[in-house]
């Protein structure tokens, strides 16, 4: 029997020096938005979709690369930060993995508020590795990649902010 893959996406959105996390009670950690990609979508298409379904914002992928000077076909996807390969023991669909395309996204407009079941996490607060509260259970601190790559997400954009101002 050959292992099962899903492609997913997920987006890491900064906003004020703060990214959005959210208590996954299936998998029992801390996750930004994210989700399968779906049939006839690219991850950039999903990773949007995701965010907007999962918390309300629209959001836009903060450009971290590409080919300069590339000829407007075929179309260059913004790369994400990486690129995970995840196991995932699901008691409903079995062992798979997930091949997990990481974003950074930030909102269109201003988000005021938390959108519920949300967590704003501050760039201090990931890096410490602090405990965060979610209902029902014992706080728990995000995992070690998802704080690695939060501190990622908090430099692109503070890097993308000084060069367009």
């Amino acid at each position: 029997m050959s292992l099962v893959r899903h492609y997913t996406a997920t987006g890491f959105v900064v906003q004020d020096g703060a990214t959005l996390l959210h208590w996954h009670p299936k998998l029992g950690i801390w996750l930004p938005p994210g989700g399968h990609v779906e049939e006839n979508e690219d991850p950039v298409q999903a990773v949007l979709r995701e965010v907007e379904e999962e918390t309300g914002i629209v959001a836009e992928v903060v450009p971290t690369g590409g080919v300069d000077g590339a000829p407007a076909y075929p179309v260059q996807l913004p790369p994400p930060i990486t690129i995970l390969i995840a196991d995932i023991d699901d008691p409903v669909d079995g062992f798979h993995q997930h091949i997990d395309f990481i974003y950074v996204c930030r909102p269109v407009a201003p988000v005021t508020g938390v959108p519920d079941g949300w967590l704003w996490v501050t760039e201090e607060e990931l890096a410490s590795g602090a405990p965060l509260s979610h209902p029902g259970a014992d706080p728990e601190p995000p995992l070690d990649n998802v704080r690695a790559q939060g501190a990622h997400a908090f430099r692109l954009v503070r890097e993308y902010a000084v060069r367009n101002g």
